[in-house]
């Protein structure tokens, strides 16, 4: 029993994530399959190793002895993992997919010390999340981020941070605004098959603003044509504000600068979440891991 891993590494996360739903969510596997390593797990042992409660889980006087025991397990495997690595010389470029968001205003901010840490060459592919999710699938990428998912079986999903959609302009705004005030701008916005687009309709639609009522001024086809748009919209003291809505990573450059300024809905939050994707398959692999860990500790860039 002990030879087979996964019941180990299941082990492992559950203590870990102190969640039983949160470790079939990390090992990309059902909740219920994690309930029957864990038992299987018992059965073994002939002892009872985990109590769940309310809160998350406690383990038991044999669980905490079986803990210290398979943290040994864990670090020789990952010592041995590292002398492979050494061994074969591994020295391909590790390929990082981002949708074109995060991958143009996220990940060039820590690229590099993302082959600091992994001691290898990193490249970052741009594209749509449909197709970085497909180059993943078709194992031309190792690791993508996401904003827009398409779910896959062969795919793990994991939140890795909450970006925060901001109202954006040329012309001076405050720091809130009023829902109401959304129809005295004029607006540029994405086409209608656009993720963000529907993000932002639903959540109106649910605060009760009508975007249909909205004063339309342009349809773009991309984020960073929205901003381009903007930026040359006019802004005279007179003038009704051109708008839009961006990620506030987009703007963060412009916004310091003073050529563009951002307000938010007073009362009110928009906001995605943006994902770290890999394969199922790769979820043991060592560079995998390392990259995961890094980029997942910048989860509140």
């Amino acid at each position: 029993m002990l030879r087979d891993f996964s019941k180990i590494e299941t082990f492992l996360t559950v203590v870990k994530e102190k969640s039983f739903s949160k470790a079939s969510k990390k090992l990309g596997i059902s909740q219920p399959a994690v309930t029957q390593q864990i038992k299987l797990l018992e059965d073994y042992l002939e002892t009872k190793i985990v109590d769940r409660k309310k809160n998350g889980i406690k383990l038991t006087k044999s669980g905490e002895e079986l803990y210290k025991i398979t943290q040994k397990l864990e670090k020789c495997i990952a010592s041995a993992e590292k002398e492979l690595i050494k061994i074969i010389n591994k020295e391909l470029i590790f390929i990082i997919g981002g949708s074109y968001m995060i991958g143009n205003y996220i990940l060039p901010d820590f690229i590099s010390e993302i082959q600091t840490a992994i001691k290898n060459d990193v490249m970052i592919k741009v594209d749509s999340s449909e197709r970085i999710t497909e180059e993943l699938l078709e194992k031309r990428i190792d690791l993508a981020l996401i904003e827009s998912p398409t779910f896959h079986d062969g795919l793990i999903y994991r939140d890795w941070m909450e970006d925060e959609l901001v109202i954006v302009s040329k012309s001076v705004l405050p720091k809130y605004i009023k829902k109401e005030d959304l129809y005295t701008f004029n607006w540029i916005c994405r086409e209608e098959e656009s993720n963000t687009r529907k993000i932002i309709y639903e959540t109106f639609e649910k605060i009760g603003v009508d975007c249909k009522s909205f004063e339309l001024r342009s349809i773009v086809t991309s984020s960073t044509a929205v901003k381009n748009s903007i930026l040359r919209a006019p802004s005279e003291p007179n003038s009704v504000p051109t708008v839009s809505i961006l990620s506030k990573h987009m703007v963060s450059e412009e916004v310091e600068k003073g050529e563009l300024y951002i307000s938010r809905l007073k009362g009110f939050k928009l906001s995605r979440k943006l994902y770290l994707v890999h394969t199922k398959e790769r979820k043991q692999d060592a560079f995998i891991d390392s990259v995961i860990n890094y980029i997942m500790s910048k989860r509140r860039l």
